[in-house]
């Protein structure tokens, strides 16, 4: 199921040959592998990213025991953690860093002296290209689609970046309400709520984020009616294959200032790095690499 591929270290201890994976369900195009292993290249080192797809090997949430311990015995220096798991897999963490525990969801898990350490890269993946993009624009109120893993990192990047009023939108109202009164503990001079009901949360809003698998490679469409556009809001996309997805492409037709997705696949990426092998990456290069990566398959 997982490659028989170890790790071992330099003389100085840090390690020339490192194996990390991504556990997920339909992750074939993801661009982590490349981003990974074409930054570790061009800094003189081995890196090894395998994808360990639970479409692929016919398993659910309920393998990640199982798959967290066999890459541990392979010596894996860690794994990334993407949909349908990144809530899921707290429970078989020894430890999570503060950004992990407030927001409830991990993305990237270091294995180190036998203990397995949970961290959130998406968060700050978000954060460093929304401050790029919308650092000037109006946070008085934005309206978030999605309250799963994705979700609850944005939301927590959209709190940190000064948003005043923060309506998180998920189909099940239960898990909205829940992760806004969580947030709200931790941001008690914000505004944080939940609802189920787009329509009801759009009026007054500045800015839209979409954090949710509509829009992706096998999940066409939009996730909200196009009359709830207009050229006042600015739109953040989370998804970013295909890159310009519908709700992109819509919202540039409207006259609405757009961030797409690639800049947090970027940055996420970025994070993890640093976590999986103690170097410190050159940010610019990677996003030239994603740049032109999506350009080539374009």
């Amino acid at each position: 199921m997982i490659s028989e591929v170890s790790s071992f270290a330099t003389e100085h201890g840090v390690p020339d040959k490192v194996l990390i994976g991504l556990i997920g369900a339909d992750i074939q195009r993801s661009k982590s592998p490349y981003l990974h292993e074409q930054e570790a290249a061009e800094l003189g080192f081995k890196l090894h990213y395998q994808l360990i797809d639970l479409s692929r090997i016919g398993k659910g949430v309920e393998a990640l025991p199982e798959l967290l311990s066999a890459a541990e015995a392979c010596g894996f220096a860690g794994v990334n953690i993407t949909h349908p798991c990144k809530q899921a897999v707290i429970p078989y963490l020894d430890q999570l860093s503060e950004d992990a525990r407030q927001i409830g969801a991990v993305n990237t898990v270091v294995f180190r002296d036998g203990k397995r350490y949970g961290h959130n890269t998406d968060w700050s993946g978000f954060a460093e290209p929304f401050r790029r993009h919308f650092a000037a624009d109006d946070l008085q109120r934005v309206v978030l689609l999605g309250g799963g893993g994705a979700g609850s990192a944005v939301a927590h990047a959209l709190l940190v970046a000064g948003t005043r009023e923060l309506v998180i939108v998920d189909q099940d109202a239960q898990r909205a309400a829940t992760l806004a009164a969580r947030l709200h503990g931790f941001f008690p001079d914000r505004q944080v709520t939940g609802s189920s009901d787009v329509s009801q949360a759009m009026p007054g809003a500045s800015g839209l984020v979409h954090a949710t698998p509509t829009g992706m490679d096998g999940h066409p469409g939009l996730p909200l009616p196009e009359a709830l556009l207009h050229g006042d809001l600015w739109v953040a996309e989370v998804v970013y294959f295909p890159l310009e997805t519908e709700l992109l492409q819509l919202a540039r037709q409207r006259g609405c200032r757009v961030l797409d997705g690639g800049g947090m696949a970027v940055w996420q990426a970025i994070g993890a790095f640093q976590l999986f092998t103690g170097r410190q990456p050159d940010t610019a290069r990677m996003e030239r690499h994603f740049r032109s990566m999506i350009s080539a398959q374009a």
